[in-house]
């Protein structure tokens, strides 16, 4: 039996809401729920449809941005700060090996991501979001403080680099549980309708986090004298991570747990999942493979974007175009900005016009763009690199707004957060953390400086070959998941909704018979 309504069956083009005003059902919505109503040999009822409680939504939402505006407050001060970290714990190398060393301590945070999502991975799937994240941004907090607190090469010696780089793994291994476990836990406490709008508020979280290290560094290094921030002004923003983390920590524990992941704990779910555990990888890679390869498209896409303006971008403004650190980072914070006021309005855009139309405009847009982007950075004017760097960061709100959302949707309940951690994580690792430090390496060893731009080219290719196997999900219920709505008022329009649509599946049926 088909999964959808014949042509002409009553329901095929809209729905009437109890109150008789007319309401389109996108074709993706109306053939989910078909599908769920033949299955269930039955229409909804009213324990069959979730409403979520609005202030357990906004603490959800909340507290899992906020553990991603830590994360990125400290990859974006990083970021800015690679050059003088570059000189305060690798202090006899060329500049040039002082930043590709200062790089290589970045991605080595990368490294061990993909470790973090196996160990947090099966672990959120188990015992519960809410713990694991209430973990790992624990780990997070004391990884970025001490940061702040490792004396410089010329205090300790070797050993300045050595604890710099297990801070860094640190960091790396709670952030395998980190941005996983944070969709996770959002898009299953999200209503189905809005799932993007509310999602993209994480990676909103994201650059303002980015947007608020990136900030406070180029306000210390207008205030202080290149001696100072090489002395002690560089260490302030690191120290910062501690009340953070105690914030973050205090949100996160007043959290319940997701509505999807309660559900699936009753005892049939719980012995499977408890069965499976110790096999957990082999049984999501060998029945979600293509899932995690599309996981790992879209996130390769946005990644490489991502790390390449956030990461990449201010070094290759002051030490390749040998612009000012000032004007370097003033730039960058600027695109940051902007993809802050953007992003919400483009998770909102996903809902309506679906996930992959968003996707796929940006890719193809990143191909096209990419090198005029660049080519507008290289310019020793003013306006023409703000010009270019609106535009890449337009791209990048682009790829970061859908993916809160529609990452978790490749996968079923039991395994998501496992999943989430296997598929992001070792695409973050291969190709996003990486991306400063080759980017970087190739165009010391090219002398081309429009590299970035190739490297940019060839993930919107990658990108946009993935949205052609991407599933649609926007305001599809997530696989295991009940239709989660946001109102009592909804929950009946979607009950009476369901039952039109499966007496309408069931006429059609007997008249074909």
């Amino acid at each position: 039996m088909a999964d959808v309504l014949p042509e002409g069956a009553p329901e095929s083009r809209g729905t009437r809401s109890p109150g008789g005003a007319s309401t389109h059902l996108p074709e993706q919505v109306r053939r989910d729920l078909v599908h769920r109503l033949r299955r269930n040999k039955r229409a909804f009822r009213q324990d069959d449809v979730q409403v979520v409680e609005r202030p357990l939504l906004r603490r959800a939402v909340g507290a899992s941005a906020l553990g991603n505006c830590m994360e990125w407050f400290d990859f974006g001060v990083y970021s800015y700060l690679a050059a003088t970290i570059g000189k305060v714990f690798f202090p006899g190398a060329s500049p040039a090996a002082q930043l590709i060393s200062s790089f290589a301590t970045f991605a080595a945070a990368f490294v061990v991501r993909p470790l973090g999502g196996l160990v947090f991975g099966p672990l959120g799937d188990r015992l519960g979001r809410q713990k694991v994240l209430a973990t790992t941004m624990i780990m997070m907090a004391v990884g970025t403080f001490a940061i702040g607190l490792i004396p410089g090469y010329a205090t300790i010696g070797v050993a300045a680099p050595i604890l710099l780089l297990v801070a860094r793994m640190v960091q790396g291994f709670s952030t395998g549980g980190e941005y996983g476990g944070a969709t996770t836990f959002v898009a299953e406490y999200s209503p189905d309708r809005r799932r993007g709008y509310l999602s993209s508020w994480l990676d909103f979280g994201t650059f303002v986090g980015y947007a608020l290290g990136s900030a406070l560094v180029t306000g210390l290094n207008l205030a202080l004298t290149d001696d100072q921030m090489l002395d002690w002004g560089w260490r302030i923003p690191f120290l910062i991570a501690g009340p953070l983390g105690v914030i973050g920590l205090y949100m996160r524990l007043k959290l319940e747990e997701s509505p999807a992941f309660q559900q699936q704990l009753d005892a049939h779910e719980q012995s499977v999942a408890q069965a499976s555990a110790g096999s957990e990888f082999r049984t999501i890679v060998t029945r979600h493979g293509k899932a995690l390869l599309i996981c790992t498209g879209l996130v390769l896409l946005y990644n490489v974007t991502n790390y390449m303006v956030t990461g990449f971008l201010p070094t290759y403004l002051t030490q390749t175009l040998h612009r000012s650190s000032g004007f370097a980072d003033t730039l960058v914070l600027v695109g940051m900005v902007w993809i802050v006021l953007l992003i919400t309005f483009i998770g909102r855009l996903s809902d309506r016009v679906g996930r992959r139309p968003v996707y796929g405009v940006a890719a193809a847009a990143m191909i096209i763009l990419a090198v005029p982007a660049f080519l507008l950075i290289r310019s020793g004017a003013t306006w023409p690199p703000v010009l270019g760097v609106l535009v890449l960061s337009t791209l990048l709100a682009g790829f970061a707004a859908p993916s809160a959302a529609t990452l978790p949707a490749l996968f079923p309940t039991a395994v998501r957060y496992a999943a989430m951690g296997i598929g992001f994580n070792f695409a973050v690792a291969a190709f996003g953390g990486t991306t400063p430090l080759v980017t970087e390496a190739l165009v010391e060893v090219t002398g081309n400086d429009m590299v970035p731009a190739y490297y940019l080219m060839a993930a919107g290719a990658i990108g946009l070959l993935t949205v052609r196997f991407l599933p649609e999900s926007a305001q599809v219920p997530l696989n295991g998941s009940p239709p989660m709505v946001g109102s009592d008022t909804e929950r009946r329009e979607l009950i009476a909704t369901s039952g039109r649509l499966y007496r309408a599946s069931r006429d059609a049926s007997s008249a074909r018979r």
